[in-house]
């Protein structure tokens, strides 16, 4: 089924998605371009240079491919550097040394040189550019001579000189990986790519998972985050499609836009007790069947579970105060949402589409509800308002032909219609004016009136000193009154009942 959200917001939340990667597309484009305008170009052999104040920078390479050395001079000028895209996607690659006297390796040097199996880097190599080895699917080891001052290799991974930065992990080498107990930082796309990885265990070392670190890991299917590491990063496992586990440690704070967005399997995600902020779009499109958001929890950022199409449950910490712009937009199996009574606002798109979701409660501190918040929820009945109506966008029940909206009789401003729904006070309350308090033959039973086709939940508890309540039994007003019957009033030596909304 098609379902179109407003045209200004939708096409608002989509234009912010393209002009990022616009945006990151001109970045590469004025890199390129400023290669381009700034050295000139000549060609000897297979390679491509670019002279630079005396010295020649490798800009491409026109070769019948399999194994090279890259070389240290040419035409009697030195080789400094591979320049930024200089073999990219150059598939016919086997095996490369690059020489002495080379001191920089550039943006995606080498990216998507697929056939491409070891790469061996000299002693002078003193910077080597993101993403150099990105897409090499086949790069089984990358190793760097003893003596280079800044780099280093174990395992054919590369890592810088100490061993604290993991800097990238070769696509190409298969099955399961253990960090070394040295590094502390997961560099940017450090696994980036990686589908034949199938296991990896972070040592608790490790402080930092940095942007894209396993950024389409296809072959991970559990990931667990240990206790010291505070951040992880913008799409650090995303699209990381087999993933089916997270645990995340208690000391991370923050979970940057997208960290696990397109995990299509991830099933169970254990959030730790210090996650303070959640990013843009987390875990959208993931597999989430149920979400317990930690106390610590204070800000999320828009879509974060967009089109989690298999969450059926939502249980907000007390701290967390906004539910933003398109956060649990077309969660399609949602049926059970608990929300904190500190919640204040419900953003654009909050919760439409949420096509299951058959009752609400709206939390008594709630001032501003957006445009289109629960906007086609086909099966959406009841609404439960706790407090005053708050300000309200357009169209926030837009074809939610089911549905009522039930309001506190004390609170005040209520009239019989809102938002285009009806309205109606919801005071269901056990009533002392009717016959049919004590023991029957359905157990301890009692009335309760209200108005027609209330909707309500008993709980019981068995002290009222630091109660715990369990629901048990949920009823609906026939005519204004129904008698509801307890099989297990003597299963303690007292009870206490009350009576609260779905």
């Amino acid at each position: 089924m098609l379902h179109l959200r407003p045209a200004s917001t939708q096409e608002t939340f989509q234009r912010s998605r393209r002009n990022r990667l616009i945006t990151g597309a001109l970045r590469l484009g004025f890199i390129a371009l400023a290669i381009a305008k700034t050295l000139p170009a000549f060609c000897s052999a297979q390679f491509l240079y670019a002279t630079n104040n005396g010295a020649l920078t490798i800009t491409g390479y026109t070769g019948t491919g399999g194994t090279i050395t890259v070389p240290s001079s040419s035409s009697g000028l030195p080789v400094t550097e591979i320049a930024s895209f200089a073999f990219r996607a150059v598939t016919n690659l086997t095996a490369v040394t690059i020489s002495e006297g080379i001191t920089n390796v550039g943006f995606e040097a080498f990216a998507n040189c697929t056939a491409l199996q070891s790469v061996q880097l000299p002693k002078s190599t003193s910077s080597i550019g993101n993403w150099a080895f990105q897409g090499c699917t086949n790069l089984a080891t990358i190793n760097v001579t003893p003596a280079n001052a800044n780099y280093s290799s174990s395992s054919g991974v590369l890592f810088n000189a100490a061993q604290t930065q993991l800097i990238a992990y070769p696509a190409g080498k298969k099955g399961s990986y253990a960090i070394p107990a040295t590094v502390t930082n997961i560099e940017l796309g450090a696994f980036g790519g990686c589908a034949a990885l199938t296991a990896i265990s972070i040592p608790p070392s490790v402080l930092s998972i940095s942007d894209s670190a396993f950024y389409s890991c296809t072959g991970l299917r559990a990931v667990s985050i240990p206790g010291n590491v505070q951040n992880i990063g913008t799409s650090a496992f995303f699209s990381c499609t087999n993933l089916v586990t997270a645990i995340i440690g208690d000391s991370v704070t923050n979970l940057q836009d997208y960290a696990f967005a397109s995990c299509f399997n991830l099933v169970d995600v254990q959030l730790g007790s210090n996650v303070s902020t959640i990013g843009y779009g987390v875990f959208s499109y993931s597999g989430l069947t149920n979400l317990y958001l930690p106390a610590s929890l204070t800000q999320m950022g828009d879509a974060a579970f967009e089109d989690c199409s298999n969450l059926a449950s939502v249980v907000s910490g007390p701290n967390l105060i906004a539910i933003p712009n398109f956060a649990f937009d077309a969660c399609a199996a949602l049926t059970n949402v608990r929300l904190s009574s500190n919640i204040a606002t419900f953003g654009v798109n909050a919760f439409s589409r949420c096509a299951d979701l058959k009752t609400v409660t709206i939390p008594k501190a709630v001032t501003n509800v957006s445009n289109a918040a629960f906007m086609n929820c086909s099966n959406l009945a009841s609404i439960y308002f706790l407090s005053s109506p708050p300000r309200i966008g357009a169209g926030i029940f837009s074809g939610d032909i089911n549905a009522t909206v039930y309001y506190d009789p004390l609170a005040s401003g209520w009239t019989n219609s809102f938002a285009g729904l009806p309205a109606i006070a919801w005071n269901a309350t056990p009533s002392a004016n009717v016959s049919g308090l004590g023991v029957g033959l359905g157990g301890f039973q009692f009335p309760i009136a209200g108005n027609s086709n209330l909707s309500f939940v008993v709980e019981a508890t068995k002290t009222l000193n630091n109660p715990t309540w369990a629901p048990i039994g949920t009823n609906t007003t026939s005519s204004g009154i129904i008698y509801f019957s307890d099989p297990n009033w003597t299963r303690t030596p007292t009870r206490f009942y009350r009576l609260r909304s779905p």
